[in-house]
């Protein structure tokens, strides 16, 4: 399986859960929820970090977590092996505690801590434990509304803030649309997520798209494809019709089908461009879809034989994913590629 990215700069705010290996439970009292949040509260003090949000599960926990130093990557190690040196010293077992690594997603504090909030909060009602979130003693939520002790590890300034200046009636206030939540049977904020680790607006997953530019990620990365800034089929027909020497029109024209300059541009344009068949059909002048697809499948198996072909395939492939054209192009135009 693909590992996740981890996306660090400071003050980055993240949604955390992890589960138990096999889903089996990660805590089995009430003893070790109080040992994981000391391990919260511990790292809470030496890494700065800041806690919004939080609830434990039999089998899981979230945090909505913030990072001033952008330090996420050590403090998560440090959490999660913490508590598993805790469970497996104390219970005499070995090995892994956790499903593989913590997903952690990137969210846009201005247009989602509020909701990501409520959704934390809400997760032992989604789980059917507790008809109310403020009868849940494992969660931020007692504290944030007055019905618990406030720990002094949790941030709960920001999310009463929008509930105005007055410190008792913004609990109130985030108590009535906390539970808003349960009549109107809120949906998850995390169906807006991108590439399954952003989770913010059109603005804020360009910034971000903005700090990976030029960084390699690495195939394994299951996100890599959605994550990556894809060139316009414009771009690459361009890239395409220089390495030929021809015009861009020619290469577009849907009457020029045998054209190898064509094929190359539409199997380009189906590996980089992140848009589907059908759409990349309409740029060739209307080609369907299925058309699209055996070109780019028939290009693949003329690259086996075509040693040139291939070579050129090697070059332009590189531009897409370097983003760095040279001036390398009319030596490979050639007769046995043309």
């Amino acid at each position: 399986m693909g590992r996740p990215i981890r996306i660090e700069y400071p003050s980055a705010l993240y949604h955390i859960t992890s589960r138990g290996n096999e889903r089996k439970n990660i805590f089995l009292e009430d003893k070790d929820r109080l040992r994981f949040l000391q391990i919260i509260e511990d790292y809470h003090d030496r890494y700065g970090i800041l806690i919004h949000s939080y609830v434990l599960m039999d089998n899981h926990y979230h945090l909505v977590l913030e990072t001033p130093r952008g330090n996420l990557l050590k403090v998560m190690h440090g959490i999660n092996s913490s508590y598993t040196g805790y469970f497996n010293r104390k219970y005499g077992r070995s090995g892994h505690l956790f499903q593989g690594r913590y997903k952690g997603i990137l969210v846009e504090k201005d247009t989602y801590l509020l909701s990501l909030s409520r959704y934390v909060h809400l997760n032992p009602v989604r789980a059917k434990v507790v008809k109310n979130p403020e009868y849940y003693r494992w969660s931020s939520y007692p504290g944030y509304i007055g019905k618990g002790k406030e720990s002094e590890w949790v941030e709960y300034a920001w999310v009463l803030s929008q509930f105005g200046k007055n410190k008792k009636r913004a609990k109130r206030r985030y108590r009535e649309y906390t539970e808003e939540g349960l009549k109107a049977k809120e949906k998850t904020p995390l169906r807006n997520l991108h590439g399954q680790v952003i989770l913010g607006g059109e603005g804020f997953i360009g910034r971000i798209k903005g700090m990976l530019r030029g960084t390699r990620i690495p195939q394994e990365i299951v996100e890599r494809k959605r994550l990556m800034e894809h060139p316009s089929p414009m771009e690459v027909v361009g890239v395409v019709a220089e390495a030929f020497g021809i015009n861009q029109k020619e290469l577009l024209n849907r009457g020029n089908r045998a054209h190898m300059a064509r094929k190359v541009a539409i199997y380009l344009c189906q590996r980089y461009t992140g848009l589907s068949n059908e759409a990349i059909g309409i740029v060739f002048g209307g080609v369907h879809y299925s058309t699209v697809s055996k070109v780019a499948a028939r290009l693949r198996e003329e690259m086996l034989k075509n040693r040139e072909l291939s070579i050129l395939l090697d070059h332009l492939n590189s531009h897409f994913t370097f983003q760095g054209l040279t001036p390398f192009i009319t030596k490979y135009q050639i007769s046995g590629v043309l």
